[in-house]
């Protein structure tokens, strides 16, 4: 495979079979799949009966994958960048048994991915009005613990999917499971959505969260107040009303202490 789409082939069968384990496709009204690769994930999915969708960047691979699913009627795979097709568009097009029912379509999102577009591909689902029901990704390891950092360790991306999901590493995969073999092992993460996305509040909130991990060394007083172009004692007497010491580090809050602190922030600048 060319390096330069970072794909890696899943050949473990145990592995192969943890995955279909974690999903819980018999609630879905299809299933989403990101890089079905050679198809061998794409196969049990569909033995499962539902409709799979799977989306592959990689036009030497539509054909085999065309030909290897041509006699199997609920399998469609589509040729194109996840990050750049119309995804509203391309969920309203799937068939399913419910389209002509008067209620959002229910799917799931299942992938393999590359670390460098792991971000970029969480967002797009989360802020999209019809959301998934959940997202099961092979992603690397390093990352996925990031996702799910605790309160001390958090990063933009901890908050990020934290803002709109529950995180869970499901189990770890050792890198002699692909091929051919990374120099890093993964992890499978589930995602469940749990808030909808709200263009005008959300675009608030990270407001707020990116002025604060503006410079990682500094405090979130300093950062605050260089970032949004507030005076320090304004942001001071902010954070001293919500109870934060005023050397607290950005990485040091929750969800909630970013939610708290945006309503805050929002009161006293308009």
């Amino acid at each position: 495979m060319p390096t330069k789409l970072g794909q890696n082939f899943l050949k473990d069968p145990a592995v192969l079979e943890k995955i279909i384990q974690a999903t819980d496709v018999a609630k879905a009204d299809f299933v989403l799949e990101i890089g079905p690769g050679e198809g061998v994930l794409t196969e049990k999915l569909a033995a499962l009966g539902k409709k799979v969708v799977a989306i592959e960047l990689d036009d030497r691979l539509i054909e085999p994958l065309k030909n290897k699913f041509a006699d199997v009627s609920n399998v469609e795979i589509v040729q194109g960048d996840i990050l750049q097709i119309n995804l509203p568009e391309l969920l309203k097009t799937v068939e399913t048994p419910r389209r002509g029912v008067s209620t959002a379509i229910d799917y799931q999102v299942i992938a393999n991915i590359p670390y460098y577009i792991t971000s970029p591909i969480i967002r797009l689902f989360l802020e999209q009005a019809a959301q998934p029901q959940e997202m099961i990704l092979m992603i690397q390891k390093e990352v996925a613990e990031r996702i799910v950092a605790p309160r001390g360790q958090m990063s933009i991306l901890a908050v990020s999917v934290g803002y709109y999901a529950a995180t869970e590493i499901l189990f770890l995969v050792d890198k002699t499971s692909f091929s051919p073999v990374p120099k890093v092992d993964s992890a499978v993460i589930k995602i469940t959505p749990q808030r909808k996305f709200n263009k005008i509040e959300d675009k608030k909130f990270f407001r707020l969260v990116k002025a604060g991990f503006s410079a990682k060394r500094k405090t979130l007083l300093n950062n605050l107040a260089t970032s949004l172009q507030i005076k320090k004692e304004v942001v001071e007497k902010i954070l001293l009303s919500a109870s934060f010491d005023i050397h607290t580090r950005a990485q040091e809050l929750t969800i909630a202490d970013w939610e708290k602190l945006t309503a805050l922030f929002d009161a006293a600048i308009k």
